[in-house]
């Protein structure tokens, strides 16, 4: 009797663009990966959960990158940002900024699922305020909130952490808060009790910030 082969679940996306959307070559080739009775499950963080064989998990994931899909690893990782629509155009909504900072944060394994999101105006539909590190592009600069809880009876509003940061500075403060979770977060603590625990003004220090951006 054949051992049944082991299967491999992916995080599927279009990647960061204008909305959460596929067309119709990459539902074709999502399709061609799947056998009868599979069911493809959609999360809350604009993926789609595709199970793939072990043995073909390489040949897939070029076949993804050949129609401009992205995948990513799941379980105890940074998920791909979550965002908004970017109703005003890609300059003006920051959309390079976004991508930049999701192939940058995105499959990073950290201590406990984090949510990312981003949001291209203070309208705020990529709901960065609820997400464990949230990003808002306000006028021409970027806001960090941090420690968002959207579930729960426990539910909270992320804090505003550094405000009207430029592109670069946003990259290396972002990667720096996940490092530091990497570094003092207990196995499996969540990001919102990690920063209660950790406290707001400890992070700060531990980053050195100026007073300028807080």
């Amino acid at each position: 009797m054949n051992q049944k082969e082991k299967m491999i679940k992916l995080a599927v996306n279009g990647g960061i663009s204008f909305g959460a959307k596929l067309n119709a070559k990459q539902l074709a080739v999502i399709t061609e990966c799947m056998n009868d009775g599979d069911e493809l499950e959609l999360t809350t963080f604009q993926q789609l959960h595709v199970d793939v064989p072990e043995s073909k998990v390489k040949l897939v994931k070029e076949k993804f990158k050949e129609v401009g899909l992205s995948w990513y690893p799941i379980g105890n990782f940074v998920k791909s940002l979550r965002t908004c629509n970017f109703c005003k155009g890609e300059e003006e909504e920051g959309m390079p900024v976004a991508i930049e900072l999701n192939k940058r944060i995105a499959g990073k394994p950290v201590p406990f699922t984090v949510r990312s999101a981003y949001t291209g105006c203070p309208i705020g539909c990529g709901e960065p305020l609820i997400n464990d590190i949230g990003v808002m592009k306000v006028r021409n600069g970027y806001d960090i909130y941090i420690g968002g809880k959207a579930k729960g009876m426990d539910a909270q509003t992320g804090t505003l952490f550094m405000k009207q940061l430029i592109p670069e500075q946003l990259y290396e403060v972002v990667e720096k808060i996940i490092d530091i979770y990497v570094e003092y977060g207990k196995k499996r603590e969540p990001f919102f009790k990690f920063i209660n625990r950790y406290g707001i003004e400890n992070l700060k220090n531990q980053l050195s910030l100026s007073d300028d951006n807080h």
